[in-house]
Parts: structure tokens; sequence; C-alpha cells
């Protein structure tokens, strides 16, 4: 599975050495031209990226036209389709139009699982492969994760959570073991390396390793047993001398090591 780690500003251009793609939040290009500028020199040098469509940064999908802008803009070979947050018939209708679509050669579109039960997300994965989506995410933070698996620790109730949905999916035909899924970030660092076996995870996305560096929290060796606090819009524009790059090198190599990547 591939990976790549967002990161705050000042850390951009040292991604590239550990990421194996970049990772786009489509509201930071109008926001910062720093941002701008290391995705246009990416995507003339040739890395892979795949581009957001910042639900989870601002609460609700980035506005449309500015995302149509930016998809022909950086021409990202995917780009995720403006989803609603555990709403399964209103993700599916956004998908169904935006299936209609013409994007440059090269660009793909992907859908994210949004519901609000194992039942709905069976249903919303097979209305996304009716219309001929290739590639489907799963989200790390649904709640109904932690009503399929009930445990006293609710980050990894819902690691816990989405390995089981996944793991069904495959069981009952939804999934199939030749499709491609992106995991969208994750409550606990380890949960990636409880998918051996499951052979149709191709990407994922995370910060963990990141934020925890600048929490302050050094892996164990089985990872942590909570999800850091904090997410980009708090660490964006952190400064390079307060980073402890002797930590974030541990727990990126340790996040590596504890998932068998």
């Amino acid at each position: 599975m591939k990976v790549s780690h967002e990161t705050p500003l000042c850390l951009l251009e040292d991604s590239k050495k550990f990421n194996d793609y970049d990772y786009c939040l489509p509201h930071l290009l109008d926001e910062e031209p720093a941002y701008l500028d290391y995705f246009l020199k990416a995507k003339a040098e040739g890395r892979y990226i795949i581009m957001d469509n910042s639900l989870h940064e601002l609460g609700e999908a980035y506005n449309h036209d500015r995302l149509l802008h930016w998809i022909e803009e950086i021409k990202p070979n995917e780009f995720i389709v403006p989803d609603v947050w555990e709403n399964c018939t209103e993700s599916v209708i956004n998908a169904e139009i935006w299936s209609e679509y013409k994007f440059p050669d090269g660009v793909e579109k992907v859908a994210v699982v949004q519901a609000k039960t194992l039942h709905e997300a069976a249903q919303c994965t097979k209305a996304y492969k009716d219309l001929g989506y290739g590639k489907i995410c799963f989200s790390y933070g649904a709640s109904y994760y932690n009503d399929i698996v009930t445990h006293p620790n609710k980050d990894l109730g819902k690691a816990l959570g989405r390995l089981v949905v996944i793991s069904t999916l495959l069981k009952t035909g939804e999934l199939r073991q030749d499709d491609r899924v992106h995991l969208l970030g994750c409550a606990v660092p380890q949960e990636f390396g409880w998918y051996e076996g499951i052979n149709c995870i191709e990407s994922i996305d995370t910060s963990n390793p990141v934020m925890a560096t600048l929490e302050g929290h050094t892996y164990t060796h089985s990872g942590l047993s909570f999800k850091p606090k904090a997410n980009m819009n708090d660490f964006f524009y952190m400064e390079s001398d307060r980073i402890s790059y002797d930590l974030l090198d541990y727990n990126l190599s340790k996040f590596k090591q504890i998932n068998n990547i």
C-alpha cells in the first residue's frame, strides 16, 4: 500500500523523502501561494498526486467551482468527489453528478463511502461501483464503527470497526480482493497492519506520525492507544525550529515498522 503523510507547510519539501505520493487539500491551494507552488512543481516533476475535497478540514466539501478549477490546474492523478458526512444518499447523488463531468486525461475520480450503518455502507459501495467508480475510500472517523465494535477505547473501536466493515464487505461481495480502496486517515497508527491479507487496500493517507510528533508523543512498539487531538489546521503554519526532527524520524520509521510497510 502507498502511504502519504500530510505535513505542515515547512515540511512539504522534506515530505518527498518519506511519502510515496503527495496528498493535496484544495482549500489550501487558494489560501497559501507556497502550497500551490509546491503542487505545481510536484506535478511537473511527475509525482503522483491525490486531491482531497477538504471535507475533514472544513466540515463540508470545498466549493465545487474552486475544486473543478484546481482539478483542471493541477491535474491530480486522483481526486475525491464531494461527499456529505455520514449521508449515503447525498454522497451517492454527488457521485452521480460528478460522474457526468469531463476531466483531463489521466485524472481519476474517487468516491468516499458515507453511512450510518454497515447496511448503508454496503449500499453506498455498490452504488459507487454501479456508477463506474474504480476506487473507493473509507474514512477513519465514522461513528457507526463504534456501534459495530463497542470497545471501551473509542479510538481503537473506530479502527477495529473500519476493519470489520471492509472485511464484511469482502465476505458479502460488495468488495473484491482485486478492487482498489483508499483509507482516509486513522484513529490509531497501528491499524494498517491489521489489513494483512486484504489485498484491495491500494493507498492510505494519515498525518498521524506527524501530529504525534508535534504533540510530543513517541510511538511505542505497538503504536498508540489514542489519536492525537490536533489536526493540520492547528499546525499548518508551524515554524520548523519548533519541530523535533529526531522524534519525527523515529515516529515515521516506527509507523512503517508496526504496519509492515
